[in-house]
This record gives C-alpha cells, structure tokens and sequence, in this order.
C-alpha cells in the first residue's frame, strides 16, 4: 500500500477531504518521528509499540573484498504489534 492509497482509506472511512486526511498523516507521521527522536515509546494500544533501540558498535565484512569493516553504533526504530493487530492479521 502506498502513502496515497492510505490516505485515500483515511477519506473514505474518516468521511473527510484528502486535503485534511493528508495532513491527519503527515502529523500522525511527524509525532511519531519526534517522540522516537527524543527517545521516547509510543504506545497504541491494541496496535503496536513504537521505540528506538540501541546497536553497538561491532565489526563486519566488506562482502566483496573480505576486508574487516567497523560498523558505529546507532539507533534504531523499532515496532512491536499489539495484540489485536496480531490477532487481526490471522
């Protein structure tokens, strides 16, 4: 599904402009994004958990010549479904 089609849903189901369904998303999207950037857990119940998790620091292979590679720690997004999701999707 692409970003168009979900907000086309959203019109349809919310009885709402495309105009307004767009920026519905676009601020769902943006709360998201800031919420993980300060580090915190967004949690929908029923849905699914947002977070950012940490990776370190480790060492990897450059698949073409072998050679060992330092890969930084960073964080990463993560999503948890809910239990209704799971249970949706069966």
């Amino acid at each position: 599904m692409t970003k168009a089609e979900l907000v086309s849903i959203m019109k349809k189901e919310a009885n709402i402009s495309k105009v307004a369904a767009e920026k519905a998303l676009q601020s769902f999207l943006n709360a998201v994004t800031k919420a993980l950037k300060r580090g915190d857990k967004l949690t929908l119940p029923g849905f699914g958990t947002f977070s950012v998790a940490k990776r370190k620091a480790r060492v990897g292979r450059n698949p073409q010549t072998g050679k060992e590679i330092k890969i930084p720690a960073k964080k990463v997004p993560r999503f948890k479904p809910g239990t209704l999701l799971k249970n949706s999707i069966k």
